[in-house]
């Protein structure tokens, strides 16, 4: 695939970057650099993240992408694939910043993601390509992350503990002079602990894509509307998708509130999922599609 070097200021998708500190010589790239000038945010997270990180990463980045938003980050296991992937599926433009010598990915795993941001009209980002005898370590990853953040207009933090190194995107988001949108978590949690720390100093507090287009992209702002319900085929389908509508998400607790045998709730609980009506955040915790 070909690989492709240019100066910072000579895109206008990258010319921001022109002007953070410690801006990058040059940028190699694969792919189609955006050439639109829509709204850029960044979203990042944990690596880890929770059945709740997961669920809000998706709905922000989906909804994000269909109001117009280029979604960058920075294709690391977790909240970034995650927020790329859905993205993706709702249509929308990515890029992706890796630290390592393109055309090599890391990791490895989400490499087909890469081919898939770029077929779509994306486009995969470093400062290295083969032959530029880059050494990658721990600290490529740290330099990785003031292009994520200096590409964008906004940054988004759907999850993070209190050592996360998420918070160095963070810093550097603050440092550029850029918006720092970040998702409250459970007070309880520890993978919520970073977010809920930056709340208290200050960042945007996040609850939907509304409250980050309302800073950074007003004209955008997505009419407000009361989403229709999956359609059930069986009373007991229909009990399953009220108590997810209600917020519950765990599977058991979903049988247990749900009142159904326990082979009458697996029936019904597969059924949604084939059928599309809703579908598994990982560790036996589902939501709606």
């Amino acid at each position: 695939m070909e690989i492709k070097r240019i100066l910072p200021d000579k895109h206008i998708f990258t010319q921001r970057l022109a002007h953070i500190a410690n801006p990058p010589k040059s940028l190699c790239y694969m792919g189609k650099l955006p050439e639109a000038n829509a709204p850029i945010v960044s979203i990042v997270g944990s690596r880890k993240p929770s059945a709740y990180g997961k669920e809000v990463t998706e709905r922000l980045a989906a909804e994000l992408a269909s109001a117009g938003c280029i979604i960058v980050s920075g294709l690391a296991l977790g909240v970034d694939g995650i927020a790329q992937k859905a993205a993706l599926e709702a249509g929308g433009t990515v890029v992706a910043v890796v630290p390592n010598e393109l055309p090599d990915i890391s990791p490895r795993t989400n490499y087909k993601l890469a081919m898939d941001i770029i077929r779509q009209g994306g486009a995969v980002i470093s400062e290295w390509m083969k032959g530029d005898n880059k050494i990658v370590n721990r600290w490529s990853f740290l330099e990785r992350n003031r292009l994520v953040s200096g590409l964008a207009d906004g940054i988004i933090i759907t999850e993070a503990t209190e050592r996360s190194g998420t918070l160095n995107t963070a810093s550097h988001a603050l440092n550029q002079g850029r918006d720092l949108f970040v998702v409250p978590g459970n007070i309880t949690s520890p993978l919520s602990a970073g977010c809920n720390n930056l709340l208290k100093q200050g960042a945007y507090l996040v609850t939907d894509a509304n409250d980050i287009l309302n800073i950074i992209a007003p004209e955008k702002l997505q009419k407000s509307s009361s989403p229709e319900a999956p359609l059930s085929s069986t009373p007991e389908e229909a009990i399953i998708i009220k108590l997810i509508s209600s917020g519950i998400r765990d599977g058991d607790e979903l049988q247990q509130n749900s009142g159904l045998s326990a082979s009458d709730f697996a029936t019904a609980l597969t059924m949604l999922e084939i059928n599309g009506a809703i579908k598994p955040l990982g560790a036996n915790n589902w939501t709606l599609r």
